[in-house]
């Protein structure tokens, strides 16, 4: 929930994403602790969001694992195609207005795509 809290308080501001690192950080200890399994299906999906917020090719390699398990089958697609830009681009380019960085043409060739964002 941390990284979804900024998400929506500072929508549209750099702060939208300030809390990503921390909210990896404690996801990836949940995941390794295995408390993660205890969890329900719909807690688990917010546990792990953390990994498909982020700009890291591997960290989204082991988003697709977690969101492979039974129930998750939408949230898979949905990694699927966040996974499809960073993998692209090495960033999300719709971040990169707010968050001060130059997009390049390909970028921005893609930004004028119907639902290039989420």
């Amino acid at each position: 929930m941390l990284d979804q809290f900024s998400r929506n308080v500072y929508r549209d501001t750099a702060r939208a994403f300030a809390q990503d690192s921390l909210a990896l950080a404690l996801a990836q200890e949940l995941v390794a602790s295995g408390q993660d399994r205890s969890l329900p299906t719909a807690q688990r999906v917010f546990a792990y969001m953390p990994y498909m917020h982020s700009e890291s090719a591997v960290i989204h390699e082991q988003a697709l694992e977690l969101f492979a398990q039974p129930g998750m089958e939408n949230n898979l697609d949905f990694e699927r195609r966040h996974k499809a830009i960073i993998d692209r681009f090495g960033r999300y380019p719709h971040r990169n207005a707010v968050l001060g960085r130059t997009s390049t043409p390909e970028e921005l060739a893609f930004l004028s795509e119907p639902g290039s964002s989420f």
